[in-house]
């Protein structure tokens, strides 16, 4: 099973991983939730990234998930890059972190990343666009 990190400002992991454990009934193994605070000493958040990816560490990938491109929590998991091994995707969401889960079991690495990412972009709508197609004259 890949492992997964989900490194957020504040406890916006936490939430996430709360909001998924009630939808789904469980709450998920393999998954940890990271906050980073911006005041912290950036060792020590490097430090917590990493005791956080060794905890879910299953030899079979991690995925680390952040809350938004250009953010201290998506700069300071890049530096855990790794080709095959560790990949990180930005922009988590609920519906991006229940596929995840859904996935992770049936696919390497590279693949689940890459459908993340265009599931993440498909899993965005514009209610006012859906619901004017629906109504009648």
């Amino acid at each position: 099973m890949t492992g997964i990190v989900i490194v957020t400002h504040c406890k916006l992991g936490d939430a996430l991983i709360e909001a998924a454990e009630f939808i789904l009934g469980s709450r998920p193994d393999g998954v940890i939730s990271i906050s980073i605070d911006i005041k912290d000493n950036p060792t020590d958040l490097l430090e917590k990234i990493s005791k956080g990816i060794k905890e879910v560490n299953q030899n079979q990938g991690i995925l680390i998930l952040t809350d938004m491109f250009g953010g201290t929590p998506s700069n300071l998991s890049y530096s855990f890059l790794e080709e095959g091994r560790i990949e990180v995707l930005s922009g988590v969401n609920l519906p991006i972190l229940i596929k995840a889960l859904r996935v992770r079991d049936e696919m390497g690495l590279s693949d689940i990343a890459s459908t993340l990412e265009e599931f993440g972009k498909k899993s965005i709508s514009l209610a006012s666009g859906i619901l004017k197609g629906q109504k009648r004259s």
